[in-house]
């Protein structure tokens, strides 16, 4: 694959769909074919996948079944967008990938990790962003800007509905993944100037690209 697989990932709330769209113009910018795609979505049925997992809720879902949908809809996002734009040489910014099943199934709800990864794997082999941002933030930064999203959309939320005590378990989970991988995993904190971040995220960025697009 000569293109270059991107990812951002972080709780509820913190910015990393803001970042992600802020570096794909970016890149585009510079003159680099760019492809910003969501999980879960970015294909006709992980869009359906999506109004469930996020929005049904009146569907009950238990954490291996969510753990399913996601891997189910990241396969067919796989598959059919992000291996051929790789192979194309496009950019892939993603907001969101396999760490996200990792944190939230895994380390907020406790699903078992060994089965998440086996999951994962037969839904994307070896399919692994080459960087991935993790916007941190406290998780009472989270609830706040949480709560604003809510007023202003009025649209129910299953994993903005969970109780605290869920948002820093996937908190603390998200750091373990970033301590056990830290050559892929660049934690950005969350809570500072959207610009600021954006900035930082570039200049990363920037050492995976060839000169002239820094």
């Amino acid at each position: 694959m000569s293109g270059l697989f991107l990812s951002f990932e972080g709780g509820e709330a913190s910015g990393k769909s803001v970042q992600a769209r802020a570096l794909a113009d970016w890149l585009r910018a510079n003159g680099h074919e760019v492809i910003l795609t969501r999980e879960p979505g970015g294909t006709p049925l992980a869009e359906r996948i999506r109004d469930v997992l996020l929005h049904a809720e009146e569907v009950a879902l238990t954490p291996e079944a969510q753990a399913l949908l996601f891997s189910a809809a990241r396969a067919q996002l796989a598959r059919e967008v992000i291996r051929p734009a790789l192979a194309a040489g496009t950019v892939v910014v993603a907001d969101r990938f396999y760490d996200s099943t990792l944190a939230y199934q895994g380390y907020g709800h406790g699903a078992d990790p060994l089965g998440l990864m086996m999951v994962t794997r037969f839904a994307v082999g070896d399919l692994k962003p080459r960087r991935t941002f993790l916007l941190d933030v406290p998780v009472e930064v989270s609830f706040a800007r949480s709560r604003a999203r809510r007023s202003a959309e009025d649209r129910w939320d299953r994993f903005e509905s969970d109780a605290r005590e869920f948002h820093e378990r996937l908190r603390d989970g998200y750091l373990r993944l970033a301590a056990a991988e830290p050559e892929r995993i660049v934690v950005v904190r969350g809570d500072r100037d959207e610009e600021v971040i954006a900035e930082e995220i570039r200049r990363s960025v920037g050492e995976l690209l060839v000169p002239s697009a820094r």
